[in-house]
């Protein structure tokens, strides 16, 4: 099993807040002869569309000095995840969830937004001192 993130329970608690009901803690991912862990699966029921959405959330803190090489590897993790994701569940959605200082200070630089949008990643920006989302970004 994966180490969890330092703001695991934080997302957590936010998407709860939010209204989200945690189905998975971790999702496994399995696909032909690999095994995948994303943090977490979530779904909702939005009664004015009458149907359930389902996402999964990859959950980064950005903690090490080299931002970039964070980035790097969160960028590679979704794109496996979303790959697999969309042969074996294609109804999920796939989040990167960040802390709202490092989305103030790191993704809104325009280099980091192109990249963000040349690879379609959707994000979930979440406060950790009031353990809430906010900002869906996609």
């Amino acid at each position: 099993m994966p180490r969890e993130d330092i703001y695991h329970e934080c997302v957590k608690n936010a998407l709860a807040k939010d209204g989200w009901e945690i189905t998975d803690d971790p999702l496994t991912i399995e696909f032909q002869d690999l095994r995948l862990y994303a943090d977490l699966a979530a779904e909702k029921l939005f009664t004015a569309e009458r149907n359930r959405r389902k996402i999964v959330v990859e959950i980064k803190s950005f903690t090490s000095p080299s931002l970039i090489s964070e980035l790097e590897k969160a960028v590679g993790q979704y794109n496996i995840y979303r790959g697999f994701l969309r042969r074996l569940h294609p109804e999920k959605e796939i989040y990167l969830a960040v802390p709202q200082p490092i989305y103030q200070v790191f993704f809104s630089r325009a280099s980091i937004q192109t990249i963000v949008e040349d690879q379609e990643i959707k994000l979930i920006v979440f406060n950790s001192s009031s353990e809430e989302i906010v900002q869906w970004i996609s």
